[in-house]
This record gives C-alpha cells, structure tokens and sequence, in this order.
C-alpha cells in the first residue's frame, strides 16, 4: 500500500476561555487565524484578524475571552476535526500536482470594497478561501457560486477565476495556499486577458505569512 497523499483541511475551532488544542494527530503543518477572541500558538500571542504558523506538535490555547479558529492543516491522509471542531472543507493535493517535496505554505486575506472584482486570472498552486466579511461570486469551470461568511471554497490554481464581491458591502476571505518556494514574498496572481493586466485592481492584499514546508 503506497503512502497517503498530503491533504489540505480548513476547520473552524471553537475553543472556551483557556482551552487548549493539543498537538495534531498526524505530521504536518497548521496555519491558525483567529477568526474570534485570542489565542497563543507554541507561545506566540495572536490578537483576532491575525494568523500564525504551527508545526503540528505545537500547542494553541484560547485566551481569556475563547477563540473561534481558522485552522488550516496540510498532514498526510484524513485528519479527524476532534472535539469542538468542526471540519470546513478537505481536498486531496496530489492531483493539483502538490507532492513530496520542498514548497510555500501561505496565508493572506483579500479585501474588496463595494461592487470590486478580480479578473479572470489563474494563481500558481492550490488553496482554501474561507470568507469574512461581505459576500462573494466564484465563476470558473462553467459554474457560478455565492458564498456568505463562514462558508469555505476550493481554488486548484490553475483553473480561471472570475471574483465578484458584494454589491453593497466590503467583501473579506482568509486564504492559505500551497505554492512553489520561489514564489516567497511574491504575487501568486496571473491575470488570464492581456487587456486585464494593466487595469487598475480594486482588491487589495494582507499577508501573514510565508512559511517554507516539507511534505
């Protein structure tokens, strides 16, 4: 039996005033933004809207109000959501050409303000959006989907994206994707329509970190 493919899962936390979250059940790496509330992850305190790295034997606790969590994992195979969590959304990364190796593991937020859009573009590897703030439209692959706060989606990178924020409010998502290293401190984005590349762009960008993997 051939060894299990690394697998990308977005849980959402729910943890009480002080609460601990133990190390992960498999090998791999974790990505936590606090959604909600404060958290310390091996240590290192994060305030709500902000993200830290953590290798999977890392210890995270709420703070003394609780936190909700974004959890981005990358492990090998099925990872259970355990206790008080609640899995989001769980892809395979294998067949968007993610394998062993050396490569970037990113997080950052997207911002639009009302009525904004991205172009048609494509970005350089595979990731999980979770939206914040505001509503969002996906068109790509022939299909057309709305998402509201709270609600996750798949990107595999290499597929067309067309994104429409919400009409009237500004629209927020948390993203963490897996990238070739060379990409550190540089965009993922290509716009598809040559027309596209030179428009000015009404999203705009927040980075939490960069952070170079094994898997």
């Amino acid at each position: 039996m051939g060894l299990a493919s690394p697998t990308l899962t977005l849980f959402e936390d729910r943890l009480a005033p002080g609460a601990v979250l133990g190390p992960a059940p498999a090998a791999g790496h974790r990505v936590i933004y606090v959604a909600e509330g404060a958290a310390t992850v091996d240590g290192a305190a994060a305030a709500e809207d902000e993200a830290r790295y953590g290798a999977a034997d890392a210890s995270i606790a709420a703070g003394r109000s609780g936190a909700v969590l974004w959890r981005w994992q990358v492990a090998d195979g099925d990872v259970p959501a355990g206790a008080g969590s609640t899995g989001k959304l769980a892809v395979a990364l294998a067949p968007h050409g993610i394998g062993r190796g050396r490569w970037l593991l990113r997080c950052d937020s997207v911002w639009f303000p009302p009525g904004g859009c991205a172009y048609l573009h494509t970005h350089r590897g595979p990731g999980i959006r979770c939206l914040r703030t505001g509503s969002i439209r996906i068109d790509t692959a022939g299909t057309s989907t709305r998402y509201r706060p709270g609600e996750a989606w798949f990107e595999p990178g290499p597929e067309p994206v067309f994104a429409q924020g919400d009409a009237e409010h500004e629209t927020r998502f948390i993203r963490v994707m897996v990238l070739p290293p060379a990409l550190a401190g540089q965009p993922s984005i290509t716009y598809v329509r040559s027309e596209d590349r030179d428009r000015p762009k009404s999203q705009r960008y927040r980075g939490y970190c960069d952070i170079p993997v094994d898997l």
